[in-house]
């Protein structure tokens, strides 16, 4: 079947989808029982960037599963052949725990006898209004864990149909399922603890109080936008990009170029680690991989006109596979829109008292996946000046415990009246790969270092050291605030008119200091957040920092694995793994709904261009503004 579609890097369609299954049920040791963990593009090589030609075969990425035994099946399957071209067999791992078993998990929970008369025992008899969220179990070397696909879920209970369960935490009691067995292998009721009953809503139909609201904002674009949409490729002012998606990255960006120049083949968020700071039983286990053991494209949720986004909006659907192999699409999960950044560019000559300003604006793609409790917001911005940036904006409940009032635990704080909210790190994890003007680039580290005495006889001197990381092993690198460390992308074969290597720059503008210890059960499996960057060299299998199969790994498999290969980095195909992220001691403030915690990072153009590439901005005064009267009372 040859593919219509206008990029090699689109993600597959609905009937794609729909084909690679029956290709992969088509084959005797499958059939219809066979289990659907993902179904994804397989990305051509990357000599097929910008070919349209209908030349680039199209293939999938299919990886199954059965419930009777441990091991997933990573098939490669051709759509013009029609046939399963590569496949094995990878003994012992889990597939990420899906959609479909959330429910699943909880009915079974609620069902158990040893948890109904635990919960009476707590006075709650209505099962129909306890919630079960089904959290990864991690690997901790449990007796009688081994050897099976586990969720340990943790338990809240409403207080009436559409209660903020949340406020509610049933503390001391837990149950162990076994996903693939689809059974409850224990309960563990540890201890009693008082349910706190106040309500804290934040549905707006049950709230009864809102203050006055501000008159409305309009967003207009009376000629609408200027980006062009043709498929899942992007044109706008300067920029070019194919946008992916799948069900575990969600969002990923293609064949970036500004003015036709490329800036990165493929720029993605591949990992988020979670670690909670309590040593208590058993919250200690909380150190979930929201992208590696359950996938925020799968989770992502269908955007809505005029509230998640705003102005004239362009959507895209997405197509993924469910377990039993049939096609779920979410509509509208990317929105693609405009944004005005405010003053891009000022001056006033005092002398002559003529002034020229330009205002900013960028392209916005982004997508929200809500993982229980929380939602995740992420966004990615081209600007004008030939930036990009890449924002997490987190959201949506924290996790909550239960603690006797006024005395929460010394890992927490108390947000509500016997509500706790426990210390925790956000660790994310993009995977950058870089073609800054081809695919021949060195990273070079930046320091800025104070000159020596003998040079510094006024005390003032200070300048930039720049440094090349060589080899991989060089290039596992910290963030350093003391000078100012940033990281440069440079390739040394193409020259800027003051005879410089052309370079986008990486400033690591929200570093996370990690406290889980690196020997401990969790700090195994997260090896990849100990540094702000590794650079490794292109392998188009190297595609996760922590592992290819995260629930219940070992933390072998990821990009501390990868560097130890120590590959030649100069002048070469490299990719940069940038972690950042949020620490997160909870508030009061932060309930019923979080407010939205920002983090993330930019990529600048440093060199890159030869003059500030947004010189040529034309001015174009905003004609709808006007000058208004302001009075006390606001009327």
């Amino acid at each position: 079947m040859k593919s219509t579609l206008s990029h090699p890097f689109a993600p597959l369609s609905a009937e794609e989808i729909r084909q690679a299954v029956a290709i992969v049920r088509a084959v005797p040791e499958f059939g219809a029982s066979i289990l659907f963990e993902t179904v994804e593009l397989h990305e051509p090589p990357k000599r097929a960037r910008r070919s349209g030609d209908g030349s680039v075969p199209r293939e999938a990425r299919v990886n199954v599963f059965r419930t009777t035994e441990l091991g997933v099946w990573q098939l490669v399957v051709s759509l013009r052949e029609g046939c399963v071209l590569r496949q094995r067999f990878v003994a012992g791992a889990r597939p990420t725990i899906q959609l479909e078993q959330f429910v699943a998990i909880e009915e079974l929970v609620r069902q158990h006898p040893e948890f109904v008369a635990a919960c009476a025992k707590r006075g709650i008899t209505d099962m129909s209004l306890v919630c079960i969220d089904p959290w990864s179990a991690g690997n901790f070397g449990v007796p009688g864990e081994e050897g099976r696909h586990l969720s340990h879920a943790f338990c809240w209970v409403r207080t009436r149909a559409h209660d903020n369960l949340y406020a509610h935490p049933i503390e001391g009691l837990y149950a162990v399922v076994d996903i693939l067995a689809h059974k409850v292998l224990r309960v563990d009721d540890l201890h009693w603890m008082p349910i706190p009953m106040a309500e804290h809503q934040y549905e707006a139909e049950m709230r009864t109080h809102f203050r006055q609201p501000l008159r409305p904002w309009e967003v207009v674009q009376p000629e609408g936008p200027s980006f062009a949409l043709d498929g899942h490729a992007v044109r706008w002012d300067r920029w070019s990009l194919v946008i992916g998606f799948n069900a575990r990255e969600a969002i990923t960006l293609h064949d970036v170029r500004y003015d036709g120049r490329p800036v990165a083949h493929r720029m993605s968020l591949v990992e988020m680690v979670v670690p909670y700071g309590t040593p208590h039983a058993p919250h200690y286990r909380k150190n979930v991989f929201d992208i590696g053991e359950y996938g925020l494209g799968k989770l992502a949720n269908s955007l809505r006109l005029g509230c998640d986004c705003l102005g004239h909006i362009a959507y895209l659907d997405a197509h993924l596979s469910t377990m039993r192999g049939e096609v779920l699409t979410i509509r509208n999960a990317i929105c693609i829109h405009e944004e005005d950044t405010g003053v891009l560019w000022k001056h006033w000559d005092f002398r002559t008292d003529r002034a020229e300003t330009r205002r900013g604006r960028r392209l916005v793609i982004s997508s929200i996946s809500t993982v229980c409790n929380y939602e995740y917001a992420s966004y990615w911005y081209l600007r004008q000046d030939g930036a990009i940036e890449f924002e997490m904006k987190a959201t949506g409940i924290i996790n909550t415990v239960g603690c006797l009032p006024g005395q929460p635990s010394k890992y927490g704080a108390e947000v509500a009246s016997g509500v706790e909210g426990q210390i925790h790190q956000h660790h994310f994890c993009a995977r950058l790969d870089m073609s800054v003007d081809g695919d021949a680039n060195t990273v070079t580290e930046c320091n800025t270092c104070a000159e020596a005495d003998e040079h510094n006889p006024y005390g003032n001197a200070y300048y930039i050291d720049e440094v090349p990381l060589r080899r991989e092993l060089d290039a596992c690198r910290r963030a350093n605030p003391a000078t100012q460390r940033y990281w440069k992308v440079i390739n040394p074969n193409r020259l800027n008119r003051v005879g410089k290597p052309v370079a986008y720059k990486l400033e690591p503008s929200h570093p996370l200091t990690p406290f889980l210890k690196p020997d401990s059960f969790s700090g195994a499996r997260s090896r990849f957040i100990y540094n702000h960057l590794w650079v490794t060299a292109y392998d188009a299998e190297e595609r996760y920092p922590g592992g290819e199969f995260m629930n219940h790994s070992s933390g072998a498999g990821g990009v501390a694995d990868f560097v130890k290969q120590n590959r030649n980095l100069e002048n070469a195909d490299v990719v940069l793994w940038h972690v950042f992220g949020l620490h997160h001691l909870p508030r009061p403030e932060d309930f019923p709904v979080q407010t939205t915690m920002s983090t993330g990072f930019t990529l600048t153009p440093c060199g890159f261009f030869d003059a500030n590439p947004a010189i040529d901005l034309p001015p174009q005064p905003n004609r709808a503004s006007c000058t208004v009267s302001c009075c006390s009372n606001g009327t």
